[in-house]
């Protein structure tokens, strides 16, 4: 089979099993008419290209896999196929960062294994097979929202401890302290000690960004009254890591709300071993593209069109 035409046929597989377009949706898509698409489809489960899952990536996601690791030193990029519904990013590109968790947890030895929070870090850890790791430490890397959501950090570092049967420690405390002075006093109390201490020993850290439109969880249900997105993008941020956020270069902002962070300082992620970026959608391509420019992820999971559209912003700047 030509190059082109498995690509074809890993398209047409991949709407109608990984999105549930009907053969009709495929046809009018790519133009081609529904009877070409059954018979795509039943090759694609007699070749063995569809068993249970999709056994070939397309050519341009691995192209651009790559580009990303050539042009931005990364150990790794997971790129998958855009889904024609927006919201269907988060669970694909979760999916695929679970199974890449799965299979760097089962091949290296990890001490501790620091998580942020988000939808698309909720749909990994539904995707990562369970495992026996009671040596593995995981922790939450940042304070967490007073509301209890279920894509808080202490869900999240919690549901990943009980799948990897691992011990857990929270940071149990805001995201944000109400000035810099009092996030010191905070931070500086006993019951902290060993929790920040497990912290800077992070050697996996799995992360993924905000932007700051109104489908980011932080600008929803996260920032302080007294600070609006707006002074945010005035300042020139894009987006945030860790509730810190980050200007075009990938470095933090001058504002008065990095100051106030409860967690590990975006500067310290140079000093993990792997930090695991998770983040998909056109609205986060600006932050991904800082991400890259500022050199904060080591491995990549995005999806095709906006891995793409940040790669070019990011060598444009």
């Amino acid at each position: 089979m030509s190059a082109s035409n498995e690509q074809l046929h890993v398209r047409v597989a991949w709407f109608y099993h990984m999105e549930g377009l009907t053969q009709a949706e495929i046809g009018a898509k790519l133009g081609l008419t529904r009877l070409r698409v059954n018979r795509i489809l039943s090759d694609a489960r007699s070749s063995g290209l569809v068993r249970v899952s999709i056994t070939s990536q397309l050519e341009s996601c691995v192209a651009l896999e790559q580009r990303l690791r050539e042009k931005f030193y990364l150990a790794d990029a997971v790129i998958v196929p855009t889904p024609q519904d927006p919201e269907k990013v988060a669970a694909l590109v979760g999916r695929a960062a679970g199974d890449y968790l799965a299979h760097y947890l089962a091949n290296t030895k990890v001490r501790v294994f620091g998580v942020g929070w988000g939808d698309t870090l909720r749909e990994a850890i539904r995707h990562i097979v369970p495992m026996d790791l009671q040596h593995l430490w995981v922790t939450s890397m940042m304070g967490g929202l007073t509301r209890g959501l279920e894509l808080n950090s202490f869900e999240t570092a919690g549901e990943l401890a009980r799948r990897l049967n691992a011990q857990c420690s929270y940071l149990a405390a805001p995201i944000y302290a109400g000035s810099a002075a009092s996030r010191d006093t905070l931070m500086a109390q006993d019951v902290f000690a060993d929790v920040f201490a497990r912290i800077g020993a992070v050697d996996l850290a799995f992360l993924s960004l905000g932007d700051l439109s109104p489908r980011s969880l932080l600008i929803r249900h996260g920032l302080p009254n007294d600070v609006s997105a707006a002074s945010l993008k005035a300042a020139g941020a894009v987006g945030d890591v860790l509730g810190q956020f980050l200007d075009a270069r990938g470095t933090p902002i001058d504002h008065p709300i990095n100051d106030r962070v409860i967690g590990l300082p975006s500067s310290r992620l140079a000093a993990v071993r792997t930090v695991v970026l998770a983040a998909g959608g056109r609205n986060k391509r600006h932050v991904i593209a800082a991400a890259l420019r500022g050199g904060i992820p080591r491995v990549l999971v995005s999806d095709e069109d906006t891995a793409r559209a940040a790669m070019e912003l990011a060598q444009a700047a």
